[in-house]
């Protein structure tokens, strides 16, 4: 009998974070496990948020080359970035970081998503458009940031080229506690809904011939997807291609294509992969930073492998 798939990602996420809290550990032990243990969380629900909106939007719009970042989320947090740098400066950006940016960023992710949701779902039903619409506004979005930078100081430019990329050192707790519960509070209700997503998964048309309402339960799961993407990019900054990657992974291994299994396994395996990375990164290479920029690039490469397949399929 095959063991569940979701048993053995667990098993791989607990040594994994055991791994991650105690190689290479000297000193108090008090303090390493409390510092260590702050950047675990933040990986793991970072992980978990990005991979569990990745398989319940490619489940909405019925393609898995597709993440929630091909609608602009880090083209418009970058643009956030840039315009505040411009507006306050450096130093005023730094004074800011906390509470009140979080909340700034993630009103403008979700007031943006919501407003482009109601705009092109309103009068269609049509996904694609509204996948077309987000790759254009990021494409706007990225040209406006180019512009903008253009305008700064070079010697302030260095603030939004920190913040251009996910990072895990010095997150505060408030925030990564709001984080957390939303996350868990967004996932739960996702989970909940795993049926409907089974449904969604056949098409449009079969699930209206099942008495599902498409385009009311397309809408709300697409909120509840950016309301991941919004916290999780608020909280460490962008991530484009790392959902792919696990998307991938966790429908190679599942199994199955219900999402009672989808789910929970997709986060677990992004997580596992995620922490094994930076434990490597960190602890046996002894590199400073994130590994995200390497697992971003390694997502890059499978979105064109799976261009090449649906190109010769």
């Amino acid at each position: 009998m095959r063991p569940d798939p979701r048993l053995v990602a667990l098993a791989l996420y607990l040594v994994a974070s055991a791994l991650f809290l105690t190689l290479g550990a000297r000193g108090d032990w008090g303090f390493i496990l409390a510092f260590r243990g702050e950047k675990l969380v933040a990986l793991t629900v970072v992980a978990g948020a990005v991979a569990i909106s990745t398989v319940t939007f490619q489940t909405i719009t019925g393609n898995r080359i597709l993440t929630p970042a091909i609608m602009g989320f880090d083209a418009l947090y970058i643009l956030i970035q840039s315009l505040l740098v411009l507006l306050l400066g450096g130093v005023g950006l730094t004074a800011l970081q906390g509470p009140p940016l979080f909340a700034l960023e993630t009103a403008v992710m979700i007031g943006a998503a919501a407003l482009l949701f109601g705009l092109v779902l309103r009068r269609s039903e049509d996904l694609n458009r509204m996948v077309l619409t987000g790759i254009v506004l990021g494409i706007l979005l990225r040209s406006l940031s180019s512009l903008v930078a253009r305008v700064i100081d070079p010697s302030e430019y260095i603030y939004v080229m920190v913040n251009s990329y996910a990072r895990f050192n010095n997150i505060e707790s408030d925030l990564l506690w709001i984080t957390t519960i939303v996350t868990l509070a967004i996932s739960a209700l996702l989970l909940a809904r795993a049926r409907r997503l089974d449904v969604l998964a056949l098409g449009r048309d079969p699930a209206m011939t099942l008495g599902l309402d498409h385009r009311r339960e397309a809408r709300r799961l697409l909120i509840l997807v950016t309301l991941l993407v919004a916290v999780s990019t608020a909280l460490v900054g962008p991530v484009v291609f790392f959902g792919l990657l696990v998307s991938a992974v966790t429908h190679q291994v599942a199994g199955t294509w219900r999402h009672t299994t989808l789910l929970p396994l997709s986060a677990l395996v992004a997580a596992t992969v995620l922490i094994a990375a930076q434990t490597v990164f960190e602890r046996i290479l002894s590199l400073q930073g994130t590994v995200f920029v390497v697992i971003e690039s390694l997502g890059g490469l499978v979105f064109i492998l799976l261009l090449f397949r649906r190109a010769r399929a």
